[in-house]
């Protein structure tokens, strides 16, 4: 006779361990170890001031008060998601605007599990289910993902990925290649959740979105404690510097920083909120991050080194700032003056596009063969729902017409490949069928045995680091998956 199945949200002994292991820790400076009772008032965390970061704590301990009665979930205004099936933008509802153990709560067993109201993964509601009562990651699959936006969610179940990997023009080593690049990088990260030299908050992003790209979370088996260190170490650096994100704040180029880690714990926020995983601080991380791009933008409409007011409109900060926009509206998270922020934006970008369709650094003229800013604008464009610009598409007939790729050649900047593999795959057709061909298999055959990538030929932007190089390749890889692609030919 069948096994009888366990109920929605049940979870057997070993995924409470889990679940345990991957959330007991939250690494911070303050107050010491161990500071608890009438220092922190029975709470699950504590701090002291503005810059405080949390303690470590045991995040499973049974609260020292009552819980409070969950929060009945609502939704907020529509936002935008691409429907796979027919390449056009959609009004479908967001994500709750917070998880029924409230802002701020600590991780607890209890908290993880489907969403209440959720379905156990039905095939062809885009949730990827329960198995055995278990709630996983993306090595696994898991119950809970039915209200991501559904160009992040299909990269949740490894069914999905594996056909979608088959349908845009990827193979079973490109997956390989990808979960070797994981765990190499889980054998490289630093014991404060971290990684990389003197970008260390860029470089942690990175990574953290190449793990949430395979829809790896904190309550992933083989990954969950990597990626919760991950977010923690990001969450403690914004917290330490009142929202800014960057290793070095004296730095003209800490906004790159801050955008990518921004986008990084953005995209975690979205997946922790679904699951039920509430880690201190991400959710105020998150909304500081994305105000603070809003409010750094410049009266031309763009962004620039360190958010400064004059009207210098950079085309490469200004790519990743709208990424990272993007990945915070699909938070749910309230945001002041989003909407006018990306318009502008985007703005912005058409006001650095060529006659020849090339888009340029801080004004018109392309640099080199102008297609590593061109992928990035139609990327931008196509993100925020306007693939159908002709701004997009004339910078993807410029990337059509002129990007190379030799991973060792001077020629080729890897950089502008990870723009230009989602921004291709997005316009689709023969552009795309074309770029994949190119960029596949070398980017395939050029993996050490180790799982990361050797430096490239061009080492410009900064492409002198093999974690930034490892980072980029993996997500390049991702990209048949990752978000779902457009028809905007």
């Amino acid at each position: 006779m069948a096994q009888e199945r366990p109920p929605v949200g049940h979870q057997d002994d070993e995924t409470k361990r889990r679940i345990a292991k991957n959330s007991k820790k939250i690494y911070a400076g303050g107050w010491g170890v161990g500071a608890r009772g009438a220092s922190c008032g029975g709470r699950w965390w504590c701090g002291s001031g503005a810059g405080a970061a949390f303690q470590v704590r045991d995040l499973h301990r049974p609260p020292r008060r009552p819980r409070a009665a969950p929060v009945r979930p609502r939704l907020l205004p529509r936002v935008h998601r691409r429907r796979a099936d027919e390449g056009r933008v959609a009004d479908v509802p967001a994500v709750p605007r917070r998880s029924a153990a409230g802002r701020g709560g600590a991780v607890r067993p209890g908290d993880a599990g489907v969403p209440s109201g959720g379905r156990s993964g039905a095939a062809g509601r885009g949730g990827v289910g329960l198995a055995g009562g278990r709630v996983c990651g993306g090595d696994g699959g898991g119950g809970g993902f039915g209200n991501i936006p559904a160009t992040m969610r299909k990269r949740c179940s490894p069914e999905d990925r594996l056909q979608r990997l088959k349908e845009n023009g990827g193979n079973e080593k490109c997956e390989e290649a990808v979960v070797k690049a994981l765990r190499y990088f889980k054998g490289n990260q630093a014991g404060d959740g971290s990684w990389g030299g003197g970008h260390k908050v860029a470089y942690t992003g990175l990574a953290l979105l190449a793990y949430l790209g395979h829809c790896e979370t904190p309550l992933s088996e083989k990954y969950g404690e990597t990626v919760t260190n991950a977010i923690t170490y990001l969450v403690n650096k914004s917290t330490q510097n009142k929202g800014r994100l960057g290793s070095d704040l004296q730095s003209n180029q800490w906004v790159y920083e801050h955008a990518i880690a921004t986008y990084a714990i953005a995209e975690a926020y979205t997946f922790c909120s679904q699951l039920g995983v509430n880690l201190p601080g991400l959710h105020d991380a998150v909304q500081l991050g994305g105000q603070t791009i809003i409010d750094g933008q410049n009266a031309s409409g763009g962004w620039t080194y360190r958010f400064a007011e004059d009207r210098r409109n950079d085309s490469s900060v200004m790519a990743w700032t709208l990424q990272a926009l993007k990945a915070c509206k699909h938070t749910g998270i309230e945001f002041r003056n989003m909407a006018k922020a990306a318009r502008d934006g985007l703005d912005a970008f058409a006001n650095n596009q060529h006659a020849s369709g090339a888009i340029g650094y801080t004004g018109p003229q392309p640099k080199g063969d102008g297609t590593t800013l061109s992928a990035a604008g139609a990327l931008c464009f196509q993100l925020w729902g306007k693939e159908a610009h002709s701004v997009p598409r004339k910078a993807c007939k410029v990337i059509n017409k002129n990007i190379k790729f030799d991973y060792k050649g001077k020629d080729t900047d890897l950089y502008g490949h990870y723009y230009a593999s989602q921004a291709m795959i997005n316009y689709g057709g023969k552009f795309w069928k074309e770029y994949n061909e190119l960029f596949r298999d070398g980017t395939l055959a050029a993996q050490n045995a180790d799982g990361s990538w050797p430096l490239p030929g061009n080492t410009g932007h900064g492409l002198g680091n093999v974690h930034y190089v490892t980072c980029l390749a993996t997500l390049m890889l991702e990209v048949y998956y990752r978000f779902l692609p457009g028809t905007a030919q």
